[in-house]
C-alpha cells in the first residue's frame, strides 16, 4: 500500500533524494534562479514555498527549524533578511516555474524555477 508516499521518487533511495532537493534549495536561495528539469522544479516548489513562509516571522524557533533544513548560514540569513520581507504581503506562491525546451541528451522538458521579485533581474 501506498499510504502517505506523496510526491516524486527521480529513482532515488531517500537519503539521495533528499540531499539533492536541499541542494537546489540552497542553490535557489544563492541565485534565485535555476535551470531544471520541470519535474525537480514542481518538487522544489512543495519544499520551498513552506520555508519561506516559516521565514516570515522571524522567531528563534524558526530559524532553528530552517537551519536544521538548509544547513547553510549564509542562505539562512539571506532568507530571513533579505527574501523573507519582500514577500511579507504576499500569501503564497513564492516561485516561478518557466518551461524553456528540452534537453539535448534525453529530451527531459526543462524549466527556470525562480523566485518572484528577485535582486538580479
Amino acid at each position: 500500500m501506498r499510504h502517505c508516499k506523496t510526491g516524486r521518487y527521480f529513482n532515488m533511495n531517500h537519503s539521495h533524494r533528499h540531499s539533492m532537493l536541499y541542494n537546489l534549495i540552497n542553490s535557489l536561495i544563492d541565485k534565485e534562479i535555476i535551470k531544471i528539469t520541470l519535474a525537480r522544479a514542481k518538487e522544489l516548489r512543495r519544499i520551498i514555498e513552506p520555508l519561506i513562509t516559516k521565514a516570515k516571522i522571524n522567531s528563534i524557533a524558526n530559524k532553528r527549524f530552517i537551519r536544521s533544513k538548509i544547513n547553510n548560514k549564509k542562505n539562512v540569513i539571506k532568507l530571513f533578511n533579505v527574501l523573507a520581507p519582500k514577500f511579507k504581503n504576499r500569501p503564497g506562491g513564492y516561485t516561478r516555474i518557466v518551461k524553456c525546451g528540452f534537453r539535448n541528451g534525453d529530451k527531459a522538458p526543462i524549466a527556470y524555477i525562480e523566485l518572484l521579485e528577485r535582486i538580479n533581474k
